[in-house]
């Protein structure tokens, strides 16, 4: 074997043992969709599993604000899930579709916004811990002129962060 293979195959070993995780660290983030450690997905403790397997949106019908069923059993989880872990407070967005004024969005976010937040204080969760904006328009997650979208963008996101007051 040659000097210069030899040193293409160490290149190469390097390069997969570096993409190998023997210890089973992260670096700090999660531990994978199926792990079960601090932080991941599979900690229900976690903001990743209140994302993944709670949920952190609700969806709205055109131009409302009411919670359609499924999104008050959506709601419930959030509501159970952050009352074993007050650890953590949310900022609850308000979004809407593109269609309308700018500013007609804005106040139907708001709206939005408000109605899970009041959902979440009526099952316990303290008022202190739950704030509201509204991004109306602004932050679409698809983008098209076509229903399929503009349903996704009709929303309220539940934001958590870890409270550092309390």
């Amino acid at each position: 074997m040659t000097y210069l293979n030899k040193m293409i195959l160490a290149g190469l070993l390097a390069a997969l043992a570096a993409c190998t995780n023997a210890t089973g660290y992260d670096g700090g983030g999660s531990a994978g969709a199926g792990g079960s450690g601090a932080g991941s997905a599979g900690d229900p403790a976690s903001p990743a599993y209140f994302q993944q397997a709670i949920g952190d949106r609700v969806l709205f019908a055109v131009d409302q604000s009411d919670l359609s069923s499924e999104a008050q059993s959506t709601l419930q989880a959030q509501a159970e899930w952050l009352m074993r872990n007050s650890d953590y407070s949310a900022v609850i967005e308000g979004h809407a579709d593109e269609q309308g004024t700018r500013e007609y969005n804005l106040a139907l976010g708001a709206r939005r916004a408000n109605a899970a937040r009041e959902f979440l204080v009526s099952r316990g969760v303290a008022g202190s811990r739950l704030k509201t904006v509204s991004y109306g328009k602004e932050r679409p997650i698809e983008i098209c002129s076509e229903e399929a979208c503009y349903a996704k963008n009709r929303r309220a996101v539940t934001v958590l962060s870890a409270d550092l007051t309390g």
